[in-house]
């Protein structure tokens, strides 16, 4: 090796150590950046762990809101109930008014209608078909009075007519109910109807479903 090779080795050899000096001296005369580093680190792991659990929540979140939405719209066609008050001849009259029991159940699907009880109560929000209608004799006024709840909504009606021994009515409508709305029949006091046979009826459905925002 002649002298400027070696002088070369030589100079290569010193910058290299150099290189090394310095990359020492800014680790020692910057500990806290190595640190705060670290801690930066461990926060970003930190929330990536949080949004991957915000994620799944929000994902499992939706999968039971779509879930409930199916359920209520096969709600839709799934409550129908149709009954009919039977017994020995009339019922009535008598001095204060009466809910009508409408003991024979053909069709309560939803089980939304209670033939204990004579009362209809609504499952979910929406539009539904009501009707009621009687049979009475002719020499006692009949008149029926549809409720929602505690309002009075339609009714159906006919005089004492004594040559008539037959008197048929009856009343149909739409009803915007709620969740837990009741329907149902009263007999107006001193009032009879029919129930007899399958003259005397009460029935509904649930016509369309109301989706609440």
């Amino acid at each position: 090796m002649n002298f400027i090779s070696w002088m070369l080795v030589m100079f290569c050899g010193l910058t290299l150590a150099q290189d090394d000096v310095n990359e020492i001296e800014t680790q020692l005369s910057f500990p806290e950046m190595s640190v705060l580093l670290q801690e930066l680190g461990a926060v970003k792991a930190k929330l990536e762990a949080v949004e991957t659990k915000l994620k799944e929540k929000s994902e499992a979140l939706e999968t039971k809101l779509k879930e409930t939405e199916n359920q209520v719209l096969m709600v839709n066609d799934k409550v129908v109930f149709s009954a009919i008050a039977t017994g020995n001849g009339h019922t009535g009259p008598f001095n204060t008014d009466k809910t009508i029991i409408y003991n024979h159940v053909l069709t309560n699907v939803g089980k939304a209608y209670n033939h204990f009880t004579g009362i209809f109560t609504a499952p979910v929000a929406g539009v539904y078909y009501i009707s009621f209608f009687y049979h009475s004799g002719g020499e006692c006024q009949a008149r029926l009075y549809l409720y929602n709840n505690d309002k009075l909504v339609a009714m159906t009606s006919d005089h004492k007519t004594t040559p008539d021994r037959a008197d048929n009515g009856g009343n149909v409508v739409f009803l915007h109910l709620l969740p837990e709305d009741q329907v149902y029949v009263k007999l107006a006091p001193n009032s009879h109807v029919w129930v007899g046979e399958t003259h005397t009826t009460f029935s509904g459905h649930l016509a369309s479903v109301k989706h609440v925002q």
